[in-house]
């Protein structure tokens, strides 16, 4: 049993009743083996969601590189996904808003663990603020980190695989906003949208160098990092959940499977795509109609017999 409440889960009882129809399966999707001999580097890796995509490819046999900035975390992340899986796991300091930083931990990762075969942008960063209340220094942190960050990792990385003639699988972690905007999370919404069109235009450039790039967006999962600053008085979970159709948070591990099967050779025909994975929440967001799963079957009752008595147009 590879996985664990290692990346710091927070509270996920407070489910739907429809919750039971769709139970988060915990263990990994694909064979053992699937990413034997290969080397994935992951930003982001120490925690949360990227810890627990580390988890996945290296029990499925990866040689995992984790970076971020904070190379204590990194190196207690990389001993605990090691000691589990049996596979090594390189901790390498790097801050992706910092292209020098940038280049010197790809070409350590080259140096220590090979060219990777595995890409995953994952590093983010985020905060809710009314947008009248940003800084110029607000903007610029996150959009360095999300949109700066991803674009370094990319560009560097896949200089270095087309010089080895090397190909790769890349993967960015967005967000399902990316996709329709959102008020309160401006810089992030705008960054992230920006991944979004950086994938798909590199999806369709590089793939003659044997590089592919997917998106995954992932809907509401509780992690310590996300959710202390998103939700920091707890207040708008319950609102999160009524509005999932699946009726709960989605976890670290599920996540973590879509994941392993983009990096994957099965997935090999898959480019360009931007996948959702949220239960249901944006499209229940989405349609004008949605909110008339309120209505009890008596005022259905009501409200058909006025609809039958409705002559014309």
């Amino acid at each position: 049993q590879f996985f664990s409440r290692g990346p710091n889960v927070l509270y996920q009882d407070n489910s739907a009743p429809q919750a039971a129809f769709f139970s988060p399966l915990q263990k990994a999707m694909l064979p053992p083996n699937t990413f034997q001999g290969k080397v994935a580097f992951i930003t982001g890796g120490g925690t949360g969601i990227g810890k627990g995509m580390t988890t996945t490819l290296s029990s499925l046999g990866a040689k995992c590189v984790i970076a971020s900035r904070k190379l204590d975390v990194l190196k207690g992340t990389a001993d605990e996904i090691s000691s589990k899986t049996g596979n090594k796991v390189y901790a390498i300091q790097c801050d992706v808003r910092d292209p020098v930083s940038v280049k010197n931990a790809v070409a350590e990762t080259i140096q220590t663990a090979g060219h990777p075969d595995v890409v995953i942008n994952n590093a983010a960063g985020n905060f809710i603020s009314p947008s009248e209340r940003l800084s110029a220094n607000a903007w610029k942190t996150i959009t360095d980190i999300v949109l700066n960050g991803t674009a370094f990792v990319t560009l560097e990385i896949g200089k270095e695989l087309i010089k080895a003639k090397k190909g790769a699988a890349f993967l960015a972690i967005t967000t399902v906003y990316a996709e329709s905007g959102s008020g309160f999370v401006l810089p992030s919404a705008s960054a992230k949208a920006g991944v979004e069109a950086m994938s798909k235009s590199l999806a369709a450039e590089w793939g003659r160098y044997g590089m592919r790039f997917n998106v995954i967006q992932p809907g509401p999962i509780k992690t310590k990092g996300a959710f202390s600053r998103l939700d920091p008085t707890g207040a708008f979970e319950k609102k999160m959940i009524e509005r999932i159709p699946c009726g709960r948070l989605g976890t670290v591990e599920e996540i973590a499977n879509l994941a392993a099967y983009f990096c994957s050779d099965y997935a090999s025909w898959v480019n360009g795509a931007v996948i959702r994975m949220d239960g249901g929440e944006y499209v229940s967001m989405a349609g004008e109609f949605n909110d008339l799963k309120r209505v009890t079957k008596e005022q259905w009752d009501m409200m058909e017999a006025m609809i039958r008595k409705t002559k014309g147009s």
